[in-house]
């Protein structure tokens, strides 16, 4: 079974549809090894075995009927624990919504249900998805598959580990300023962050409204892209979903990119970069020369200010966002208090951890009166302008490339006393977000030490299509997606 769980999502599809295993037997698999090596990785918060088996056994039932197979139906999937998901625990990885069963299903995880993917649990993160190593969880922290004393990446670093190390094929992330494309780079995986709009945020606990975006993770281009199609589509449940129809975005996975115009990102190949990550992006511009691409080198002038302008707007958002956990409807609530002022106070000390309530105050002080002008609209302003740098260099190029990080996963506990380097990691994800454009982290080699390094490709608003085949244009080049973490 192992070998099988080892092979790519489309490859189990296929595997499934010529009866060579059936979903249940599958799906068993991947819960088997969940429960043989996840004490040690701390990939999932809570196991959803009998919805799984449940999914798992409709798309038996339509095998046998000789009906129609919806895409990847019955190929195990793990979701992130802030994805509602009815009759499972949703925590976010916060001790505030440690007992919280969800009551309703986020849309993007009714559409795995729909096309009868078994969700094989929910997957571990940093709380509220703030945190860039996944040691933020209430819970655990997740181990990276390649090494267990590094860390996998955040926020979604539960769901990156789970596809690196083959407990299942596919899983979801939600990616805010980064969250999904460094997780995939840290753990040798392919991760996506679509165009914001493209997915449905309803059902996804909101960190950043404006930021976060739901995305796949998978072990190759061609598998993200098959759970994008899945996932992606109008909802009239959220205001900011784009009501265009959903691509086939596997058809044009091969088209030749001859003649076509990738840019270099000068400001993100510069000081802070490891020798192997620089090694490992010239060695894809390289790649790029020779399948016939011209690469220019592109200037991104206000990236540099990316960090500052997401850590005001984030964290305004975030405060705004969770003023909610306040005790009163849902989560926890403390046991003393003997009046209301208290009852907040003391439910929200008591259940959010170190970093939520540091972004919360960072919020709180950007959005309060005196500081809103100079702080949340100047950086309202900004995001405009790093928004039109994007804009002028696709007027020149197809699409953008960087690394995904400067530099590899870094040991578990080496960044946790300063902040401010760990939020750096986050530099070269940070302005996909901002300008709300798709972008992809595919596996791009590995450093000295054999820890994987990402590339990152990005390209204008719904062009995901391009972007897919640019992506999968250089993975076939190499063998890297093909190496497995030895867990």
């Amino acid at each position: 079974m192992l070998e099988l769980l080892k092979k790519s999502a489309m490859e189990q599809y296929k595997a499934l549809k010529n009866k060579e295993v059936t979903a249940v037997e599958l799906t068993q698999g991947a819960l088997d090894r969940i429960k043989s090596i996840d004490e040690k990785l701390g990939a999932f918060n809570s196991l959803t075995e009998e919805i799984a088996l449940k999914t798992a056994k409709k798309a038996d039932e339509k095998i046998a009927k000789g009906e129609e197979l919806p895409l990847l139906a019955g190929v195990p999937l793990a979701l992130k624990d802030n994805m509602n998901l009815i009759g499972s625990k949703t925590t976010a990885s916060s001790k505030i919504l440690e007992n919280f069963v969800s009551p309703y299903n986020a849309t993007a995880t009714q559409k795995l249900l729909d096309n009868l993917i078994p969700i094989v649990g929910k997957a571990n993160l940093d709380e509220f998805a703030m945190g860039s190593s996944n040691e933020n969880s209430a819970f655990k922290k997740v181990h990276n598959p390649w090494n267990l004393n590094k860390v996998p990446g955040g926020s979604s670093g539960g769901s990156a580990a789970s596809v690196a190390s083959c407990e299942a094929a596919l899983a979801l992330g939600s990616d805010t300023g980064g969250s999904i494309r460094l997780p995939a780079s840290f753990c040798g995986i392919v991760g996506m962050k679509p165009t914001y709009g493209k997915v449905s945020r309803y059902g996804l606990i909101a960190f950043a409204s404006s930021l976060d975006q739901i995305g796949p993770f998978a072990r190759t281009v061609e598998d993200a892209a098959a759970l994008l199609e899945v996932i992606s589509g109008y909802d009239y449940h959220d205001s900011t979903s784009l009501k265009l129809p959903v691509e086939n975005y596997r058809e044009s996975l091969n088209n030749d990119i001859k003649g076509k115009k990738i840019g270099l990102v000068k400001e993100l190949i510069g000081e802070g970069l490891s020798d192997d990550v620089k090694k490992a992006i010239q060695n894809a511009v390289d790649t790029y020369k020779s399948l016939g691409a011209e690469v220019v080198e592109i200037s991104l002038p206000n990236i540099k200010h990316s960090i500052g302008i997401y850590y005001i707007l984030a964290t305004a958002e975030c405060s705004s966002n969770l003023a909610r956990f306040d005790g009163v409807r849902y989560g926890h609530r403390t046991a003393d208090a003997s009046n209301l002022l208290e009852l907040y106070c003391k439910s929200r000390a008591e259940g959010f951890g170190p970093e939520v309530k540091r972004r919360i105050m960072l919020g709180t002080y950007a959005l309060s009166s005196g500081y809103y002008d100079a702080y949340y609209k100047k950086a309202l302003q900004m995001r405009r302008v790093v928004y039109e740098d994007f804009l002028k260099a696709f007027e020149k190029v197809d699409a953008l490339i960087a690394p995904t990080c400067p530099n590899t996963a870094f040991d578990l506990g080496s960044k946790t006393e300063d902040p401010l380097a760990m939020y750096l990691t986050d530099i070269a994800t940070i302005g996909a977000n901002l300008a709300g454009i798709p972008a992809i982290s595919v596996p791009a080699g590995f450093d000295k030490d054999g820890m994987p390094i990402g590339l990152q490709i990005m390209s204008p608003q719904l062009t995901e299509k391009a972007l897919f085949n640019f992506a999968y244009k250089f993975e076939q080049e190499h063998d890297y997606y093909k190496q497995l973490a030895n867990i």
